[in-house]
């Protein structure tokens, strides 16, 4: 067995898979930020595939809203892709819609819930996507 120090063949190969397993960690991460839009300002990370984070006995959705144009062009447009919406027209939301916007929330538990939140996030007309605290 050849020794260089402390560091034996085995343990070089060992580390030189530890290292390649950070660097492909780090790559599909770094993917995946690329993949999300700037407009969606949730922290998705510890979300299921259900759409739904928390301890085992205390799973529960994430609820978020955004603003829209007012005009039903525009509610109907988002509810056709995001089944879970409600548009709420005489609340402002902690986003702060206008008195021209309607405020429109919605949860991720549903089937596909990232790729709901980046079609509404390529709407024109949505800046912005925040989580949405009931209080």
């Amino acid at each position: 067995m050849w020794v260089f120090g402390q560091v034996t063949k085995r343990s070089a190969l060992g580390l030189g898979c530890l290292l390649a397993a950070l660097c492909f960690q780090a790559w599909a991460s770094e993917r995946t930020a690329e993949r999300t839009s700037p407009k969606i300002e949730i922290d998705l990370a510890g979300v299921n595939e259900e759409g739904l984070r928390g301890p085992p006995t205390g799973l529960r959705a994430v609820h978020y809203e955004f603003c829209i144009p007012a005009g039903e062009r525009y509610a109907t447009e988002v509810l056709g892709v995001d089944p879970t919406l409600q548009v709420l027209p005489k609340s402002r939301g902690r986003i702060g819609c206008t008195n021209r916007q309607l405020l429109a929330v919605g949860s991720t538990h549903q089937q596909g819930y990232r790729e709901v939140l980046e079609r509404l996030a390529a709407l024109p007309y949505i800046t912005r996507i925040v989580e949405s605290y009931f209080e």
